[in-house]
């Protein structure tokens, strides 16, 4: 009886982390979606090429909701904690810590938390790929 307690808990928390991910991410990838002139911009300023801005923007938009949904949560949150390192080193760590960086830091550790652990079993591929344990 503890073992399942626990597992539920695990995977219950994964789901949190996965719903908080998706709800900041969808949100962040749509905005850059509907405005990639502007972030073209902001990117060129930065002397980032502009085909990482469409790259940035589907890894966003796409892996929040693959975060959602629980599908190919790991190569999405290994892909988003890569975006958050960048996004710290390129804009935000030259602002600090605390109104700087701080937000794409938990970003980044929940992605990677994810990528480590995998979706849990209330997700769509409920931690398997092709059948087989992931």
């Amino acid at each position: 009886m503890r073992n399942f307690e626990k597992m539920t808990n695990q995977d219950l928390g994964l789901l949190l982390v996965r719903i908080a991910l998706a709800l900041v991410f969808i949100i962040h990838g749509y905005g850059k979606l509907t405005g990639l002139a502007g972030v073209e911009t902001f990117f060129g300023n930065l002397g980032i090429p502009a085909f990482f801005v469409y790259i940035v923007t589907f890894v966003e938009f796409f892996g929040g909701f693959a975060m959602l949904l629980g599908i190919f949560t790991r190569i999405f949150g290994f892909l988003l904690a890569i975006n958050m390192f960048f996004a710290i080193y390129l804009v935000k760590f030259s602002q600090g810590f605390s109104g700087g960086y701080e937000l794409e830091l938990t970003l980044l550790l929940a992605s990677l938390a994810i990528a480590l652990a995998g979706p849990g079993k209330y997700s769509i591929m409920g931690g398997k790929v092709m059948g087989k344990e992931m």
